[in-house]
């Protein structure tokens, strides 16, 4: 048997007015923990004269101004990291910076927490595996409050107070690292949304995990992509609050044990063969003009028993700490690699451990009320951020039954209104399943309750659909047909939620006529919504380019930036879009976005400039930087660049001189930037051609200035922050119907960069809102993909000439001289294996497309400006805050709770 797990301490005082026991060393009379939400705002009344009077005279005051900052900043420098003037260096300074304005935020944390516990309201659960929240620093100058009133403090006050203690800003928020939480569009789409639900005032925690050692930090070696530990928790993280106070034990393995005869419906035991902690660690989300802090949680997995003493002392060192190392394993990495079966168990065991620890503390506080279990649906609203999160409602339907005794289907009725579900593919491969075997195994009595799930499930489908067979075979939860039954975790959360939405208007159609369809005949078309999703403004306009937000500012007159929370008042923009002076400041605006962006290149590259900083006002910054994948199609992107290569050398054989060649192939800068999953072969070549590419093109004297291509390795929020701003051109080319949304798009709209994309996710509504003259689109519809798809599995065609000669080129090794095969996987993926996302199909489009960009940008300047201008002026749609007031009214049915 394992030893048994440290007892859990108390974990009221860390999220809400403290009830009860902690009242017991001051003799109350009275316990108070079976205190009415209403009776506890007078809770103040029950504790002593003189511990108010004493606690008042101290109350922590937040600073206010430049003096009272700097008198915190050298207070946290001297003892918070004991140091003094003569040692605090920037890192230091960081920290102090750092220590100063959490301590404005914790007071309004503590503030809104009570304030939301007073008015027990229903709450909002955001459950994602992944929050790329980038640096909190410079979010948080932007976002704070120092006065109790509420007003908003300029970024420039915290800026001049650093200044006179003899630092730059700008280098003290160098020195953070970007929070190793996420990798992608998921991610910062979490990150956006735990902004937004701050600034609404909304009471909503958001809860993850604590990745030691993040993704992986990306090298780039001889071309090719390394993964290394992401050290961003190397020094301490003055951004979160460790809870080691509360300790959450979660079980894996056992075995499920009832009274003889006893049915699986029935409360049953479930015996954990291993057990781990969850410990909590607070992060502070403040919302943007407001006093509301709502919280982001994220739990850290600990052993029961850290150090085996016999062991180590009989000589066995290294078992003496392997408890440790296999806790510590769950929380080590995001996303551990699944090809094979050890990093399969280790990332089921990584989404229950998150699942039920969260599910513990969402319990934990609503049973605090005292409220009747039929109220739970009305108190709590917990989203799926993608299928990840799937096992809590498993999870939960076990804590109703098997740990509260609810009849069984009281519970499911409970769990059904409890949960919702959004979805993020519309691709049936990359849907989660899980091996019923290692499933069951791991979590014994959670594959009960899905076999009880499901049966239930098809049973009403058979009511509704006599007969249907093939229905039931489609819809069940445990897929049969796979020589491996297969645990399929979209279906489960359709299965147990009350609403799933997609999150564009084109992927929420295509989920309900596609991969969905069976579902939406048995549920009706009800259950099924649409949320497009959107960014936050103050990362994505404010933070990430202040030149801009300045402009936007003084041209609507708004000292405030009010704007940043009405962004239909961009509109206005539009009556200044053909006007030539609003354009000249425009146009510079981008220059020196482009020049920050080629400075940073530099400064990343051994001092040597990659671009020509002379031409960089005539040079187009086209710029394609996501997660690399297959459907995303960053070999299209690269097989167009050699197009282009071998086009400008065909004119230069010719005899052409280089002024002739520019005007048919303008100054171009081709930027990429993203991770691809360590054991994803075809992407990880992907990026070994981008830089071999580069490495040729770069070096060619003949070309000069006409070309150049860049791979920025490790992609995360902070360099996103320096490319967007500097785009002219953003690359949103995946196969139409095989993204969702997207949100890179609606960044690089928000910062004036035009997109050349195909008619999928959320550039069809981009393309409504700003208007069809203002994006450039290309390729097949989401509609002709099947049938394209089937006339190359079965009717092979040749190649049209361009692409052809592209993917010889590459046989040829050109580009790969030491290995003249290196990349003729992706040259077969085209030419043999049935081109399945359609590069072929879309290549000449793609070209046509491109010639255009050329022709506008070089030919005709203020008509480029114009649709920079008008673009930014129409993308107020895509705020988050948008997103998150539907979802609250659609989906939640919850209301915010503002300062009174």
């Amino acid at each position: 048997m394992p030893p048994s797990p440290r007892p859990m301490l108390s974990t009221t005082t860390s999220n809400d007015l403290i009830t009860g026991e902690q009242f017991r060393p001051r003799k109350l009379a009275r316990r108070l923990t079976g205190f009415l939400p209403q009776e506890i705002k007078s809770i103040d009344s029950m504790i002593p004269l003189q511990s108010r009077e004493l606690w008042k005279k101290h109350e922590v005051k937040k600073f206010g101004d430049s003096e009272e900052f700097q008198g915190k900043f050298i207070q946290h420098v001297e003892t918070t990291l004991a140091r003094s003037l003569y040692n605090c260096d920037e890192f230091a300074a960081y920290q102090a910076a750092s220590e100063s304005v959490r301590d404005n935020l914790v007071i309004d944390w503590n503030k809104t927490q009570q304030r939301i516990t007073a008015r027990d309201p229903k709450r909002v659960y955001y459950l994602s595996l992944e929050f790329l929240m980038g640096r909190a620093l410079d979010n948080a100058l932007i976002n704070l409050n120092t006065s109790e009133e509420g007003d908003s403090t300029s970024r420039e006050m915290v800026k001049a107070s650093v200044e006179q203690l003899g630092f730059r800003l700008e280098d003290i928020l160098e020195q953070e690292p970007d929070a190793g939480l996420g990798n992608g569009g998921l991610g910062r789409l979490a990150a956006c949304f735990v902004d937004s639900l701050a600034t609404g005032d909304y009471p909503a925690w958001g809860y993850g995990l604590r990745y030691q050692y993040g993704i992986f930090s990306q090298k780039i070696i001889d071309g090719h992509q390394v993964e290394t530990p992401d050290y961003w928790l190397n020094f301490r993280n003055p951004w979160e609050i460790e809870r080691s106070e509360i300790q959450v034990a979660v079980s894996f393995y056992g075995y499920v044990e009832r009274a003889h005869g006893g049915s699986t419906l029935a409360p049953t035991e479930w015996i954990g063969g291993e057990q781990v902690l969850a410990v909590p660690y607070d992060m502070p989300v403040p919302g943007f003009n407001t006093s509301t802090v709502n919280n982001l949680r994220l739990w850290s997995a600990k052993p029961t028993t850290e150090f085996d003493f016999s062991k180590f002392n009989s000589g066995d060192y290294s078992n003496s700490v392997a408890d440790q190392q296999r806790a510590e394993s769950i929380t080590a990495v995001l996303y551990p690699n699944d090809n094979f079966h050890s990093g399969k168990v280790l990332r089921l065991k990584q989404q229950y451990f998150w699942c039920a620890a969260s599910l513990h503390d969402i319990v934990r506080r609503f049973k605090k009320t005292l409220r009747p279990w039929s109220e739970f649906p009305d108190q709590v609203a917990i989203q799926l951020n993608d299928t990840h999160p799937t096992l809590a409602i498993i999870e939960l339907q076990r804590i109703l039954v098997d740990l509260e005794h609810l009849d069984w289907h009281t519970a499911w009725d409970i769990v059904t209104k409890t949960f919702s579900y959004t979805n993020h593919t519309v691709m049936q491969e990359a849907l989660e399943k899980w091996p019923v075997g290692l499933f069951g195994h791991l979590l014994p009595r959670h594959l009960e309750i899905v076999y009880d799930i499901n049966w239930f499930f098809l049973q009403e489908v058979e009511k509704k659909f006599p007969k249907n067979v093939d229905l039931l075979a489609r819809v069940s939860i445990i897929e049969e047909s796979s020589p491996e039954r297969q645990l399929r975790m979209a279906f489960l959360a359709i299965v147990g939620s009350h609403k799933v939405n997609g999150v564009a208007e084109l992927h929420s159609e295509l989920i309900k006529t596609t991969i969905f369809r069976d579902f939406v005949d048995i549920y009706g078309p009800s259950k099924f919504t649409n949320v497009t999703n959107g960014i936050t403004p103050r990362r994505w306009l404010k933070q990430a380019n202040p030149e801009l937000a300045g402009l936007i500012a003084d041209t609507l007159d708004d000292k405030d930036d009010s704007y940043l929370l009405e962004m239909s008042r961009l509109t206005k923009l539009a009556n200044y879009a053909d006007n030539p002076e609003f354009q000249r400041r425009w146009d510079d605006v981008k220059y020196h976005n482009k020049l920050r962006l080629a400075n940073w290149l530099r400064d990343h590259n051994g001092g040597v400039d990659i671009i020509d900083r002379e031409s960089i006002r005539d040079t187009l910054f086209d710029v394609q930087v996501k997660r690399i994948h297959e459907y995303k199609r960053q070999q299209l992107n690269v097989f167009g660049i050699i197009h282009r290569y071998l086009s400008i050398k065909d004119m230069l054989a010719t005899g052409a001189a280089l002024e002739e060649v520019r005007a048919a192939f303008p100054p171009r800068v081709c930027i990429f930037g993203g991770k691809a999953a360590p054991g994803y072969y075809m992407a990880k070549l992907i990026i070994r051609l981008i830089n071999a590419v580069a490495a040729v093109i770069n070096d060619d004297a003949a070309i000069g200035n006409l070309l150049k291509v860049v791979f920025i390795p490790d992609y995360n929020v902070s360099r996103a922050e320096i490319i967007i701003p500097a785009s002219d051109l953003s690359e949103h080319i995946s196969t139409a119907g095989t993204e969702a949304s997207g949100t890179s798009n609606m960044k690089f709209v928000m910062n004036g960069g035009l997109i050349i994309g195909t008619v999928d996710g959320a550039n069809v509504e981009i393309t409504r809102e700003i208007g069809e003259d203002n994006i450039f689109l290309f390729g097949n519809l989401a509609e002709d993909v099947e049938d394209l798809r089937y006339r190359h599995r079965y009717h092979r065609q040749e190649l049209p000439a361009p692409i052809a000669r592209v993917l010889e080129t590459l046989s040829s090794g050109a580009f790969s001289p030491q290995d003249l095969r290196e990349f003729q996987p992706l040259v077969d993926s085209v030419a043999q294996h049935g081109d399945y996302y359609l590069v072929s199909d879309d290549f000449d489009s793609y070209i046509a497309c491109q010639a255009l960009v050329d022709r506008v940008y070089h030919g005709d300047r203020r008509a480029w400006l114009q649709k920079s201008i008008l673009s930014v002026a129409n993308v107020g749609f895509f705020s988050s805050d948008r997103c998150i007031e539907e979802y609250a009214e659609m989906v939640w049915n919850v209301e915010a709770v503002k300062q009174e």
